[in-house]
Parts: C-alpha cells; sequence; structure tokens
C-alpha cells in the first residue's frame, strides 16, 4: 500500500506555515487519538492517528521537508539515501 501525501493527510498546501502545519496536525491528533477512539473505530482512528503524527514530524522539520518535497516518500524513509555513509563522501 502507498503512502498518501503528507499535506494531503495534514489538508494543508505545500506553501503551509510552520503554524498552520501544528494547527491542522493538532486537530487530527485530538480528532483521532486512541484515547478519544473505541470500539469500531478505533483501529481505523489509528491509523489516521499515526498517518498524521509521521506527517507532522517531517514537514515540521525543516531539513525532512525539503528532502521530502524534492523527493517525495523516498527522500524521506529511512534506509533510503541519506547523506554520506562511513568514511565521509569526499573524493580523493
Amino acid at each position: 500500500m502507498s503512502k498518501r501525501d503528507y499535506y494531503e493527510v495534514l489538508g494543508v498546501n505545500k506553501n503551509a506555515s510552520e503554524a498552520d502545519l501544528k494547527k491542522a496536525y493538532r486537530r487530527l491528533a485530538m480528532k483521532h487519538h486512541p484515547d478519544r477512539n473505541s470500539g469500531e473505530n478505533a483501529a481505523d482512528a489509528e491509523i489516521k492517528f499515526k498517518e498524521a503524527k509521521e506527517a507532522y514530524e517531517v514537514l515540521s522539520d525543516p531539513q525532512k521537508r525539503m528532502a521530502y518535497d524534492q523527493f517525495g516518500h523516498a527522500g524521506v524513509d529511512s534506509g533510503m539515501g541519506g547523506g554520506p555513509g562511513p568514511g565521509g563522501g569526499s573524493f580523493s
């Protein structure tokens, strides 16, 4: 299953400010928090809560947001690319 666009998850546009991101995340977190949902909706709410949390963690960090904007999920998923590995990245 492919991941949804983080901006779509939070319901903001790509030019959203940090304050807009935080406001959107807080709204979704309150709505989908596991403590506020039980019964049939609990599993779905937990998935949406985690999705919103992941989106906010990426978009609220300027470096991660820049990587996400450039490369999509591949730019921020763990184990995919990143900086130079052991030994540095300089060529001699």
